[in-house]
């Protein structure tokens, strides 16, 4: 390992962060370069390239398509639950998005319209973002399978001209008919889009509403056989690319805005920078369309570098087994992988002496990538020893759109610690800070804020809600972004991320990390995965209660697994962490991109009213948190 650039980089950024961004945007293909690269009076802390103007379909497909890569994969779909594998260059890319493109013309959709996409893991879904993107329609995917409520709400805010969904995703063995839940949500919101193209899927086909619903196979049928397609439009850096919906404190779900032209920018810069992946390999992002990573880094990011993106529907284990990585990893060339830590755990739980691994080769493997979740570093180790390839944690949010803090392989990677994402990325100046905003000493947690203005590819703010972007994101710390998560710089400048801010826990005056804690009972051998959450207490406050999973295999009583638990975190962490209570359960509950839903745990366990998370990925496992606390006498 050679002497890592990412020093140098990072101070020429600091030096001079405009000439800094002016460079990584000649990476872009501009219809009118930028003159200024940030005017600190636009918007709410300043706007990036506000002169420009752009297309990000053109730069992620055309540009390719009618270039040296126009026969080079830029897409391919594997899909295990449905026994289907597709392939498409950049120039077969083009010609989907280009007709399809067109259909949304001829459907009255314009520069500046929204359109809510309700689509599972299917080319079709990329298309249709991209088609978007095309025509400067702003898209607002919406996972598929969400509840109607949830998408009623979504549909309100957005106030989309159309809809573009699937009759049906797959979970699993699951069918889940997602045109009932369309259409109901259309009939609980008050806002009706004129018009719903709908792509038939032959495992469920769906009732289409006469006057609203249109087949979206015959529309492209006829615009490809009349030989319409739509061109790429002038937009300016600073037009909306999407809206991504992420869930707010006050049940109103905030839409976080990307802009076009510092999106385009900031992810061509990370695909090499910090990904280390070129132009021409294969990157998977194991992600799903409907979270900011696979907007990111399943469509725009790889797509913009002229890389192969992969587009996978089918789960880490149970499609068919344990080993679907690995087949997906060798059959299809892949350079990088970036998934959740909780697919990592949900594999070495079922298979954890990696013996799925053994049947394949990964000869064109080189880093796994994980973020979503603070990565523990038990489950890092783990993977560090079965892959033998670097295993590198990145820290960032839907609200950012790329890395806050990583470890910048295309740099040359830094040593890795295991439990921190390692430093800041160019564009982010991160603190941690007191509760009055004052920078605390190495070591010391505190809450984590990055200074402004945002870099480019960050949210400059939320739709249609200025005053609540301000009030949510700004207010608290003046000057600086809030990201709610907590945690503490080391000497070495390392950040290490403890768990957002509300899961520090007071014990007694003392404030502890729930993360601090997991990573201790995740040492323990027989635990597969883990989650403690600070539950209420007359005397001291809060006290923590740990809730683990176990690995395939164990059988060792619970009891006495439960009691080492309980001493290994007083041996640890000391008894000031006050930790007593470890509670046995078959799995934990989870959002379908695999965070651990703590808060609704501890509304249980507080015996507090609680509503169904939307994004829950089974709604029965809350039933058996509920169980498993009354066993211990806990919960209402």
């Amino acid at each position: 390992m050679g002497e890592s650039r990412y020093h140098e980089t990072y101070r020429s950024w600091q030096a001079d962060p405009e000439a800094f961004w002016r460079n990584a945007a000649a990476a872009i293909d501009w219809v009118k370069p930028p003159t200024v690269i940030l005017d600190r009076q636009a918007g709410l802390y300043g706007r990036w390239f506000t002169d420009a103007t752009c297309n990000t379909c053109y730069n992620a497909v055309d540009r390719h398509a009618e270039g040296a890569r126009a026969d080079q994969a830029a897409l391919i779909y594997d899909s295990p639950v449905t026994g289907s594998k597709l392939s498409f260059t950049f120039a077969e890319l083009k010609r989907e998005v280009a007709t399809l493109a067109a259909v949304l013309l001829d459907m009255g959709i314009a520069r500046g319209d929204r359109v809510i996409l309700y689509m599972p893991m299917i080319p079709e879904a990329v298309f249709a973002m991209l088609a978007c993107a095309r025509i400067g329609a702003i898209h607002s995917v919406v996972f598929g399978g969400f509840a109607a409520k949830e998408m009623a709400t979504r549909i309100d805010d957005a106030r989309p001209k159309a809809i573009l969904a699937a009759s049906c995703g797959i979970e699993g063995a699951k069918i889940v008919a997602y045109k009932p839940l369309l259409d109901e949500a259309i009939d609980l919101s008050a806002h009706k889009p004129e018009s719903c193209l709908i792509l038939q899927r032959p495992q469920l086909a769906a009732t289409l509403r006469s006057g609203r619903d249109h087949d979206w196979a015959g529309a492209v049928t006829t615009a490809r056989e009349a030989g319409r397609t739509a061109d790429c439009a002038e937009m300016r850096a600073t037009d909306p690319l999407y809206v991504l919906y992420t869930s707010g404190t006050t049940g109103k779900p905030k839409g976080v805005v990307r802009d076009t032209g510092g999106h385009m920018v900031a992810l061509v810069w990370s695909m090499f920078n910090l990904y280390g992946v070129r132009p021409g390999e294969v990157f998977w992002a194991a992600s799903d369309v409907g979270w900011v990573v696979g907007h990111s880094y399943i469509v725009y990011g790889p797509l913009l570098a002229g890389c192969t993106t992969l587009l996978y529907e089918g789960k880490p284990v149970g499609t068919p087994d344990p080993g679907a990585y690995w087949r997906v990893i060798a059959e299809h060339k892949v350079a990088a992988l970036f998934t959740a830590p909780t697919a990592f755990r949900a594999i070495r739980k079922e298979d954890p002496e990696a013996r799925h691994l053994k049947r394949e080769t990964l000869s064109h493997f080189r880093t796994l990538f994980l973020a979503g979740e603070r990565a523990d570093p038990d489950t890092v180790k783990w993977a560090e020893d079965i892959l033998q390839v670097a295993v590198i944690d990145h820290w960032w949010q839907t609200e950012t759109g790329w890395c806050m803090v990583g470890n910048p392989v295309g740099l040359g990677m830094l040593p890795v610690k295991h439990g921190s994402p390692t430093v800041p990325m160019p564009g982010y100046d991160i603190q941690v800070v007191d509760e009055a905003g004052k920078p605390v000493p190495a070591g010391q947690m505190g809450s984590i804020v990055v200074k402004l203005p945002l870099p480019p590819g960050a949210f400059p703010t939320l739709w249609q809600a200025d005053e609540r972007f301000r009030e949510a994101y700004l207010a608290e710390f003046p000057g600086f972004y809030k990201t709610a998560d907590a945690g503490f710089i080391d000497a070495d400048g390392y950040l290490y991320i403890m768990g957002r801010t509300d899961d520090i826990i007071n014990v007694a005056g003392h404030r502890l990390s729930t993360g601090g804690m997991e990573e201790v009972l995740a040492s323990h051998p027989a635990v597969a995965e883990c989650a403690v959450i600070g539950i209420a207490d007359a005397l001291k406050g809060e006290t923590p209660c740990g809730f683990v999973v176990l690995k395939a295999g164990v059988n060792t009583p619970h009891a006495t697994i439960e009691a080492e638990l309980v001493q290994l975190v007083r041996d640890r962490i000391g008894p000031v962490a006050a930790f007593k209570l470890a509670v046995t359960v078959a799995r934990l509950p989870k959002t379908r991109s695999g965070k651990i839903l703590r808060g609704t745990m501890k509304k249980i366990a507080d015996g507090d009213a609680w509503n169904m998370p939307a994004t829950i990925d089974d709604p029965a496992i809350l039933d058996e948190i509920t169980e498993a606390l009354k066993a211990k006498g806990l919960g209402a």
